[in-house]
């Protein structure tokens, strides 16, 4: 019989994957463990092997094109049998093959969605799931609980610290009652509208609840042993994460077969190896990086042993895997997704900063005031965006957007990475306001205690390393921002100033733009104003 193979997952990111080069043509004779294909993922080309034997039948998949994860890549089976059932799809083939692509030859109990009845909430039970905390926000990770079952919780009560993509939040209950149930633990990530937690009356059976479905409109999680008596594998599309032992109960070991190779040539026992692709598979880099475990020699007995001279530097060779956070992904996502999106081009400017100094100087002599050179820069945006509206706007496949209002995001490195909190209405603002709700919000940033509405909706984003004596760089638009100013530090150097060099101190700065809303002349245009305001700052206090 046939058997249809589809795009396998191999790597946990992998949505689609290309066939680089097939090994294999139709009618070629296929062996259990000879290579199908090389296949390129989100991550390296890794090598394919078939775990069938029989002839190739199909290629779903010609050289060079890209499949989603699951879509039919080839079939096998019997020379000259008759697969035009499985090429129409009237006959769904079994996902066999993708659970052999992962090496998993024994399936545990696997989680399957089925449709059941809605259980019955008792009175005074009240549901809590995965909050969206964010607007991007697809699924969060408990960090800590502050509530433990069997406490009293009062409405108000902080109930968990979640971790967003954003920032780690206080969530904190609107109900009062005790907590019969949590159903995310601390360091596990689930998806936004996930059954989180279950408050109600002390000693209320919430069995039926946790086992069931607690909304009407979504299809119920259930755990189901699956039926020996059928010989159709799980689909494990729907398995719960299981932990895959490196050797199968047949004594197999998960290997590639470039890790077979290279184990064989040096002499490597695989049984050694620790796995550290899929589900423990020993992939190539295993085996490069393998050291043998030190054997104790009884050295020889002889009367007078010469000294040996070793030149060869030994050590232990140690990395670690650190698990991305919400934030890191989110971060990832974005940045990616502007960077290779946005045709992006970067103007450079110097900008005179002695006025700027002295400006400051009198500024902060006034009691109670503070401004900092990066709050000037701020402001000076705002105004120039003013009279540049072109730069002031947002891309969408069908229409440019020009914002009338003015909101700069001032971006702050915390520790996870970075946040862009934003100046509502900036324009409308005095140096001495943007200073102090920029320090506002930049020590909620850092403190994690910035709520999202607090870094949504800027039209325009200033980034400053300048503190960190960084003269010059190029950051990456914030979508759907049209652009983006990398400020660099004041720098004390030689100037030309009516035809003599001088002591002078000069700040250089790069607008980023994305050239489907903003052109060079325009962009340009942009700076010399900029230029204007910060070298002249009594423009600014009007």
């Amino acid at each position: 019989m046939a058997t249809v193979i589809n795009m396998p997952r191999l790597s946990d990111t992998m949505e689609e994957g290309v066939v680089a080069k097939w090994l294999k043509k139709v009618g070629d004779k296929v062996e259990e463990g000879e290579i199908l294909a090389e296949i390129e993922t989100d991550k390296a080309t890794m090598e394919f092997e078939s775990f069938h034997e029989g002839t190739l039948l199909h290629i779903g998949i010609q050289e060079g094109e890209t499949s989603p994860v699951d879509q039919l890549l080839a079939i096998i089976g019997e020379k000259g049998e008759d697969i035009s059932a499985l090429l129409s799809g009237k006959t769904e083939a079994p996902k066999k093959e993708v659970v052999e692509a992962l090496e998993i030859e024994l399936i545990p109990e696997v989680t399957e969605k089925t449709p059941t009845k809605t259980a019955a909430i008792p009175e005074g039970v009240q549901v809590i799931t995965m909050p969206r905390l964010s607007d991007t926000m697809t699924d969060g990770t408990v960090a800590s609980w502050l509530k433990k079952v069997g406490d009293n919780v009062e409405e108000g009560d902080i109930l968990a610290e979640i971790e967003t993509d954003k920032a780690t939040m206080e969530f904190e209950s609107f109900y009062e009652g005790t907590l019969l149930h949590i159903g995310v633990q601390e360091g596990e990530t689930t998806p936004v509208d996930s059954l989180l937690a279950i408050i109600g009356p002390k000693g209320t059976d919430v069995s039926g609840i946790i086992a069931g479905d607690f909304s009407a409109s979504k299809e119920t999680i259930t755990e189901k042993a699956p039926d020996k008596s059928v010989e159709k594998p799980a689909d494990i599309t729907n398995a719960a994460p299981v932990t895959i032992p490196l050797t199968a109960s047949n004594g197999r070991i998960f290997a590639s077969p470039l890790a077979k190779k290279i184990a064989s040539d040096k002499g490597i026992n695989l049984s050694e190896v620790n796995g550290s692709g899929e589900n423990g598979r020993i992939i190539k880099k295993d085996i490069e990086n393998f050291t043998p475990a030190a054997k104790v020699v009884e050295a020889p007995k002889t009367e007078s042993p010469k000294p040996a001279i070793n030149f060869v530097a030994s050590g232990e060779e140690n990395s670690e895997e650190v698990k991305n956070s919400q934030m890191r992904k989110a971060i990832a996502k974005s940045l990616g997704n502007s960077k290779f999106s946005a045709p992006d081009f970067s103007l450079n400017i110097e900008v005179d900063m002695d006025n700027a100094i002295a400006s400051r100087l009198v500024i902060n002599a006034i009691p109670d005031t503070k401004v900092s050179f990066n709050d000037m820069v701020v402001k000076a945006c705002a105004m120039a965006l003013q009279k540049h509206p072109q730069v002031n706007t947002s891309w969408t496949d069908n229409n440019t957007i020009y914002h009338t209002h003015i909101h700069v995001g001032v971006a702050v490195a915390v520790e996870d990475g970075l946040l862009v909190p934003v100046i509502k209405h900036t324009d409308m603002l005095s140096l001495t306001q943007i200073g102090a709700a920029v320090r506002d919000l930049a020590g909620k940033a850092r403190n994690k205690k910035i709520a999202p509405a607090e870094m949504q909706g800027s039209t325009f984003t200033v980034s400053n390393l300048g503190m960190f004596g960084i003269d010059n760089f190029t950051s990456i638009i914030n979508q759907p921002n049209s652009a983006i100013l990398s400020v660099g530090a004041i720098v004390e150097k030689p100037v030309v100033k009516n035809g003599q060099i001088v002591v002078g101190n000069t700040m250089k700065l790069t607008l980023t733009c994305d050239h489907r809303t903003v052109d060079g002349a325009v962009g340009a245009q942009f700076l010399q104003t900029l230029k204007t305001f910060i070298e002249n700052p009594v423009t600014m206090l009007a």
